[in-house]
């Protein structure tokens, strides 16, 4: 295919393309810094979209299939809102997960080493006139040895000042994702990994205690991947079985990911051995966004835990039996020794006389 022509609309047009670009706020994936995306002059005056082309119009992102060495062609458009010219710099960058479980893309000046590799803009910047929209083609082109599976990053703008041989200010990027699957066997694995269970007692010796279930969900395989997870406590034998309140589904996570989870579980019985049990049943999107689950993957810790309120209970009630055993045993003997001496004395006048 060949790559499209750079081309410019009117303002009309624009307006028509920027459409497109709401559609990609909505998805929390345009503004990829710290703040709101904004061009050089401070405000919203420019946004980004998807060229319309063979591979379809007003898209709302980037999605492509390809065989390792293959190559395609795709575009992005620039639209300036502004009203004075804008020079933005243009580039491709992996995607990774943030700690708050969004998709983001790496910066400029960090190192990318798959998508952000893979695509090339076929210019490193664009000047675009006000109220004028410009298209920039870029090719996707995995190597003849990449490892079948699916990966994410992103085209990006952002603003070049004077001066400036890039636009690398994380705070004013907008850029479209790009959701690459290589082709191959596609291996979907997701494990539980470092659980453990942490009991924090109850003050009450027969009352039930809460726990914690904390564990590492890690994406081992080569596909995007969402965990629904369940969590349960129970004591010997499976008894006294506990289950954690409804727990919300993990973020999206790339092949390598990890993500810690940290699960309370209330009415828990102290029953000196506890079994704490994780099942995550991950879910796999395909490209026209249906969601299937694949089978459950379940995984077991075990953790002691001491009734320390019922042991004092008990230490405190054997102590009060013991005391009790011996002062009848002290009172007892007394009472043998004052029944011996009163004996010895109504005997003695009689040996006397």
């Amino acid at each position: 295919m060949r790559p499209p022509r750079p081309r410019t609309t009117t303002a009309a047009g624009a307006l028509a393309q920027a459409t497109a670009v709401v559609l990609l706020a909505a998805l929390g994936f345009l503004g990829m810094g710290a703040g709101p995306a904004a061009a050089a002059d401070g405000d919203d005056s420019w946004a980004v979209a998807t060229a319309s082309n063979d591979f379809g119009s007003d898209r709302q992102n980037y999605d492509y299939t390809i065989d390792p060495g293959g190559q395609l062609k795709d575009g992005l458009v620039v639209v300036n809102h502004g009203t004075t010219p804008l020079h933005l710099a243009v580039y491709a960058a992996d995607g990774f997960t943030d700690k708050g479980g969004q998709l983001d893309l790496v910066t400029k000046d960090a190192k990318s080493t798959r998508v952000g590799v893979w695509v090339h803009a076929d210019r490193p910047d664009v000047t675009v006139q006000p109220g004028k929209s410009a298209e920039v083609p870029f090719t996707v082109t995995p190597p003849d040895d990449a490892a079948p599976g699916e990966y994410m990053g992103g085209i990006v703008t952002s603003p070049m000042q004077a001066g400036e041989a890039d636009g690398t200010d994380a705070n004013q990027r907008r850029g479209i994702r790009i959701r690459l699957r290589v082709g191959g066997e596609l291996r979907p694995s997701l494990s539980v990994e470092d659980l453990h269970v942490r009991y924090s007692g109850t003050p009450n010796p027969f009352g039930k205690g809460d726990a914690t279930v904390t564990y590492t969900i890690h994406n081992t395989g080569n596909a995007i991947l969402t965990a629904r997870q369940e969590a349960s406590i129970s004591g010997p034998f499976g008894s006294l079985d506990v289950r954690a309140g409804q727990i919300k589904d993990s973020s999206s996570l790339l092949p390598g990911d990890t993500w810690k989870v940290s699960v309370p579980v209330h009415g828990v019985t102290p029953a000196l051995r506890l079994t704490g049990k994780v099942t995550l049943i991950p879910l796999i999107t395909d490209a026209s966004g249906s969601i299937a689950p694949l089978a459950a993957v379940e995984t077991t810790t075990h953790a002691w835990t001491i009734p320390w309120a019922l042991l004092l209970l008990l230490v405190v009630v054997l102590c009060g039996i013991i005391v009790a055993v011996l002062t009848f045993r002290r009172r007892r003997r007394q009472a043998e020794l004052r029944e011996d001496a009163r004996v010895q004395a109504t005997q003695i006048p009689h040996k006397e006389k």
